[in-house]
């Protein structure tokens, strides 16, 4: 009977960290910014059916990149913890912060057992408050550490070129035109240094609106506000408090509109 081959436990933690690293640095970028109204993602997601941003909450947003099974897995416990919390106490008590420690300690487990691969993901979870200065932006690599990030952040591909780029140009007080023209240049950029062409089609974009009137903040710009958006660089207007049709041709008020309130 031959011996076991001897690894370390400190080589055997960087070997599971490098595997969790190769994966996510496999997928496509996400990134997230601050902007004076409240928060905005933008991924770069050709899929109209898979999600990389998700709501979790009233206030609370969700983003990951690797592999899409294991961070949809996440995502679903996340809301199943935010729902429970809300209704066992109140609805103020479900904050990203409380969802980031749950979701640190399922990664940090998975990370340390022996018995199952680490998850190929990387997680952003965010909460927009009353104003910029209440924002929280937590992000949660592989290994169920939490990072406090502020301004911008940015997970999977290259994401420490796209870090560093918005670093470099990411300010306060931007508004949602300059923000998200700000987060296409920085998915535009290849690690060869070159540029890319991205079109709406190519791109999953939502906001968290503080200044939205509705108890529920996340919602997704679609269709032609997204590319009017692209192409002026201009804030939306106020269709949502008007009543005006979305992409998908139901007012927000409309029942079995995406945002209606329902669900909740």
């Amino acid at each position: 009977m031959s011996t076991p081959f001897y690894v370390s436990p400190q080589q055997a933690m960087a070997d599971r960290a490098e595997y969790a690293r190769k994966g996510i640095a496999r997928g496509r970028s996400v990134v997230v910014l601050q902007y004076t109204d409240g928060i905005l993602f933008v991924a770069e997601n050709p899929s109209r059916a898979l999600h990389k941003v998700s709501e979790i909450y009233d206030r609370i947003a969700f983003a990951a990149v690797g592999k899409y099974n294991e961070f949809e897995n996440l995502r679903i416990g996340g809301v199943r913890y935010a729902d429970l919390r809300g209704y066992t106490y109140a609805r103020t008590d479900v904050t990203a912060r409380g969802l980031a420690n749950v979701y640190a300690q399922t990664l940090g487990t998975i990370f340390s057992s022996v018995a199952e691969k680490p998850y190929e993901v990387e997680l952003i979870v965010a909460e927009v408050g009353e104003g910029p200065e209440d924002d929280q932006v937590y992000r949660l690599p592989h290994d169920g550490s939490i990072v406090d990030e502020h301004g911008s952040v940015a997970v999977g591909g290259n994401a420490d070129q796209i870090s560093s780029y918005l670093d470099q140009r990411h300010r306060d007080g931007m508004t949602l035109g300059e923000a998200l023209k700000l987060a296409m240049e920085s998915l535009s950029r290849d690690t060869n240094g070159g540029e890319r062409t991205l079109t709406a089609d190519q791109l999953e974009v939502a906001v968290l609106d503080r200044t939205r009137p509705r108890q529920r903040k996340f919602r997704r710009l679609l269709g032609r506000q997204l590319s009017r958006l692209l192409e002026e660089g201009a804030a939306p207007g106020t269709g949502e408090a008007d009543g005006e049709a979305d992409a998908s041709g139901a007012t927000p008020d409309t029942p079995g509109s995406p945002e209606d309130d329902s669900g909740k």
